[in-house]
């Protein structure tokens, strides 16, 4: 039986960042004790961020990004520049390999400290530089920081790189719960899961199977049904749920049929607060009050999946919006990480739950919002506010 793995969004991320040959593919391979990653004596080998998902002793679940050179040249070059750029916005850690003159690191030191993105200087190569601790002595003076001599060939330094990622990480990494404190060992959790045509054939949904496996540690006691049996299913049990959690596509419904002692919540909004910033999604539902037809909405999903009759964040979303606000109401729809640099023009953005991003990114783009003064909101929070029960669900 094939073992399920920690999906790549709850992994923590480090990113690698240094100039073309300086050794970031070789540090990988080092840190992982595998051939992950392409190794040659050519700058430029890596040509595009290459992600690889990793058990690591000591670090757990990890999810590596090997980019490009940040000096590459030429039109092509630049484009992988950009792309190397886009890495920050998900890095957990940095690992940024310096050459002792500084000149090209000390820009992206700046780039990746204005994120708050912690790193960790690497001075690579150590089997084959001469003067080595003259070396990293000019970096410190340079910087203030000191870098760990590393040898990705001899191993030299591997172990102090992996103990400085544990040291730079927040003490609370890795210790969210997608439920908060809304349940505890022995409460008894309803899961009410729609399986419309946008369920994939023979599986839920991640943040489905991410909520049951957290509620199971948790030793909750947990019971399922689809939309259409939530009455049967609650006649079936001697006394009522502590919490309901359902897909924010039926909260309506739902609510209505619910018993009065239960709380209620959605997925979406859940995601919201593991994932985000649950308070600044529900200022920014309140937008949805204020939007006329000549606002603009951008919706922002995180899967980049054909869309399908009936989907939430192309179909459902741009229809109840029109229907509370008019039919001429401007939405444009993003996928994936095409998400625009210039906010400007839009007054409210509408977020995904987000499940297969990591939380750094996530803060990210509601970092770029806030800089930018245009409210956010989630799938969840919104449909919970168009809905009319926002203020009767928990988060």
């Amino acid at each position: 039986m094939k073992q399920i793995e920690t999906p790549q969004a709850n992994r923590m991320h480090i990113a690698l960042f240094g100039r073309r040959n300086s050794g970031k593919s070789s540090l990988v391979n080092a840190l992982t004790n595998q051939d992950v990653a392409i190794v040659s004596a050519t700058p430029g080998t890596t040509t595009d961020p290459v992600n690889k998902a990793m058990e690591i002793y000591g670090l757990g679940a990890c999810l590596f990004i090997d980019t490009p050179g940040f000096d590459d040249e030429g039109e092509l070059g630049q484009q992988r520049v950009e792309r190397t750029i886009k890495v920050i916005d998900r890095a957990d850690v940095a690992l940024l390999l310096c050459q002792p003159d500084m000149e090209l690191e000390l820009p992206w030191l700046k780039r990746l400290q204005d994120k708050n993105i912690p790193v960790v200087l690497i001075l690579n190569k150590a089997d084959i530089l001469t003067d080595i601790h003259d070396a990293a002595k000019e970096i410190k003076d340079k910087t203030g920081i000191e870098p760990i001599i590393v040898s990705a060939k001899t191993k030299e330094g591997i172990e102090q790189v992996r103990e400085a990622i544990l040291e730079k990480l927040p003490e609370d990494f890795g210790h969210q719960y997608i439920t908060g404190d809304l349940v505890k060992e022995g409460d008894l959790v309803l899961l009410v899961m729609p399986q419309d045509i946008q369920a994939p054939k023979g599986r839920l949904i991640l943040p489905q199977v991410q909520t049951l496996r957290e509620l199971l540690d948790k030793k909750c006691l947990v019971m399922s049904c689809t939309t259409d049996q939530l009455q049967p299913t609650l006649k079936s049990l001697s006394y009522p749920p502590k919490l309901i959690i359902t897909d924010s596509q039926v909260f309506k419904t739902v609510y209505e049929q619910k018993p009065e002692e239960s709380q209620l919540t959605s997925f979406s909004v859940l995601f919201a607060g593991y994932k985000g910033d649950i308070s600044y999604y529900v200022e920014g539902a309140a937008i949805i009050d204020k939007l006329t037809e000549e606002s603009h909405v951008l919706i922002a999903e995180a899967c980049t999946h054909a869309p399908l009759r009936e989907d939430i964040g192309r179909e459902k979303l741009p229809r109840l919006l029109r229907q509370k606000i008019g039919q001429n109401l401007n939405i444009d729809i993003v996928a994936g990480r095409d998400f625009p640099s210039d906010l400007s023009k839009y007054d409210l953005i509408i977020q995904c739950g987000a499940c297969m991003f990591n939380r750094k990114y996530v803060l990210n783009r509601i970092d770029q919002a806030q800089q930018q003064h245009i409210p956010m909101t989630n799938y969840g929070v919104a449909l919970a506010h168009l809905s009319g029960i926002l203020d009767k669900i928990v988060f």
